[in-house]
């Protein structure tokens, strides 16, 4: 009796040999000997790596960032990565300690890195032989008794293996460099939490002094009014700058719980009170250098575009495999050996395949290449996507750094040059108390406005460094600025 194991995949071909043993009938003696000896040596040569593929991926980020990653499997490691983070909180956070924070404590993270080791199990199936499939049968016919012994192994997977392996390493090497390019988005993302936190905190710092401003001009107007020497008009001017630079500061503290929170998601981090940030950004370089041929750069190194590649030499193999088994979908070989107490031993093979009358295949190989001529799409965008937005983030690197530089070396200093003029006017008499709180208001919002290009500047330079290997993340940048224009200005 030859058993017929059921179709695996539909574009792989199935292959059985089968070994039948009866009672008082041994097995052909030299078979289950090379079955055994090919099983033990084909399976026995898969097997699990040590680092389970991961220490490509510390490489790499090594390479990228300068930061190390871990993949917490156990509980010395978790209790050796809470040390570091413990250690790297004690102090005041930069954005290379908060980077690398994420790193190590980010569970989503930490929950991705499992993938790998799925990855890693599909690639040693593919090396390893099926387990042999042994059956039993027992048959009566009056006093007549037969009895069936059956072991199956499928060739199928022998026969196909090289190309399965293939397409298995391919798909762990994707998955790898897909695991990186989480890594380096997750990094690039808690840099720019970094800043816009940092940002945030130092402009809800001047939107106070901007309130404080206002509430000693409005309450110095409430006393002219009570001395007969202002119009009700006047004192409903201050009195709006004053209520508009309290809505500001208010939304102000509000950007700053917002991005205070959203950095410590990205760490990993139970509580916002763990962190504590330093007052200011770090300061502009003294110049930016000069990338040329950046989209060379961006087309060689990028992760995105290598996992394409991977992706589609897969598929070109699966459409090549589906091509060869599409007239003969099933085949199968057996060894026959029948034997019973009053009937001599019988021996014989059977060649059975699938007649292809009404299937011949089209549909599959139809999809087959419909797969793979959208993965060359796909591959297409990703190249032409990844052009533009190298150009794009070197682009905005260039001009945010320019705009960052014009307010911190001609605006700023330029206000506070009037500021200092209206002081001594005023010291001179020249000019009342309210000119010379509206100037500092105005100068607080200049200020205000050099550290958001300043931030706006980080921003694009982490962009440009995650455009060189992959696509950059849209973070979107929370602002108090929608708050009126009266809340910082002057008369």
């Amino acid at each position: 009796m030859t058993a017929r194991s059921p179709l695996r995949k539909a574009s792989m071909a199935t292959t059985d040999i089968e070994v039948t043993r009866m009672k008082n009938h041994s097995l052909m003696p030299r078979t289950p000997v090379f079955v055994a000896i090919s099983a033990a040596l084909l399976g026995g040569c898969a097997s699990f790596s040590q680092d389970g593929g991961f220490d490509a991926i510390q490489s790499v980020t090594q390479m990228q960032i300068q930061k190390d990653v871990i993949w917490s499997r156990d509980e010395a490691t978790r209790v050796q990565i809470q040390a570091r983070v413990d250690a790297l909180l004690a102090q005041p956070l930069s954005a290379d300690a908060a980077v690398q924070i994420a790193l190590l404590n980010n569970p989503g993270l930490q929950a991705a890195f499992n993938i790998l080791g799925i990855a890693e199990a599909d690639l040693v199936s593919a090396r390893r032989l099926p387990n042999p499939r042994f059956a039993i049968g027992r048959l009566t016919r009056g006093s007549e008794v037969e009895w069936e012994r059956s072991l199956h192994l499928n060739l199928a997977r022998l026969l196909t293996m090289p190309m399965r392996i293939g397409i298995e390493q391919r798909l762990f090497e994707q998955t790898r460099r897909e695991l990186v390019l989480n890594v380096l988005r997750l990094a690039a993302d808690t840099r720019k939490a970094w800043v816009i936190a940092v940002t945030a905190s130092q402009s809800a710092q001047y939107q106070q002094q901007a309130m404080d401003a206002a509430e000693a001009g409005a309450d110095l107007a409430r006393r002219m009014v009570q001395a007969g020497n202002w119009s009700k008009l006047r004192q409903a001017r201050e009195h709006a700058f004053y209520a508009d630079a309290a809505l500001a500061a208010a939304r102000a503290e509000g950007v700053k719980l917002q991005a205070r929170e959203r950095l410590v998601r990205l760490m990993g981090l139970p509580d916002a009170d763990m962190l504590a940030l330093p007052d200011r950004l770090p300061e502009l370089p003294e110049s930016l250098p000069v990338l040329s041929n950046v989209e060379q750069q961006a087309m060689a190194s990028r992760l995105d575009l290598q996992m394409m590649k991977l992706q589609t030499e897969a598929l070109a193999k699966n459409l090549g495999l589906t091509r060869s088994t599409r007239l003969v979908n099933v085949l199968e070989l057996g060894v026959m050996n029948n034997s019973s107490n009053e009937a001599p031993v019988q021996r014989g093979y059977e060649i059975s395949f699938e007649l292809p009358l009404f299937d011949w295949g089209q549909s599959r190989v139809a999809a087959a290449e419909s797969r793979y001529r959208q993965a060359l799409e796909r591959a297409r965008e990703t190249a032409v996507n990844a052009r533009s937005e190298v150009r794009e983030a070197y682009a905005m690197q260039q001009s945010r750094y320019a705009i960052a530089r014009h307010l911190r070396d001609e605006v700023v200093p330029l206000k506070k040059r009037i500021s200092d003029e209206n002081l001594l006017r005023y010291n001179g008499m020249l000019i009342g108390v309210f000119e010379l709180l509206a100037d500092a208001r105005s100068q607080i919002s200049a200020v205000n406005a050099a550290i958001e290009a300043q931030r706006d500047y980080w921003l694009a330079e982490a962009d440009l460094q995650m455009a060189l290997v992959g696509t950059p993340g849209k973070m979107a940048t929370p602002s108090a600025s929608s708050a009126p224009a009266g809340a910082a200005g002057g008369h």
